[in-house]
């Protein structure tokens, strides 16, 4: 993951942490999973579903899912998912919105 970080210009000192979870033990606690049977027919099993979360003093308190009927995977419309829609959510959140 710290590959992965560094060719993303995450900086070392950053906020922000890639982790990883090569047992799938972080996306079965967290229900996401991706069982749709259209990317598992192609061989991608044990994968997560795209998501973001937004996790206060060990809170979750933003989940953002891309998926959808024709999309299981969130590749084609990833967007609430992306740092520009959690920042979004994230200052609506602060700002006290219930409208998530």
């Amino acid at each position: 993951m710290q590959a992965w970080a560094e060719a993303q210009g995450v900086p070392e000192d950053s906020i922000i942490k890639l982790m990883g979870d090569p047992y799938g033990e972080v996306t079965q606690k967290l229900e996401m999973e991706l069982i749709h049977a259209g990317p598992k027919s192609v061989g991608l099993i044990n994968r997560c579903k795209r998501f973001a979360l937004y996790i206060v003093d060990g809170v979750v308190k933003i989940v953002r899912v891309a998926e959808a009927e024709d999309d299981p995977a969130g590749d084609d419309r990833p967007d609430v998912t992306l740092a520009e829609a959690m920042h979004d959510a994230i200052k609506s959140f602060n700002s006290g919105n219930d409208e998530l």
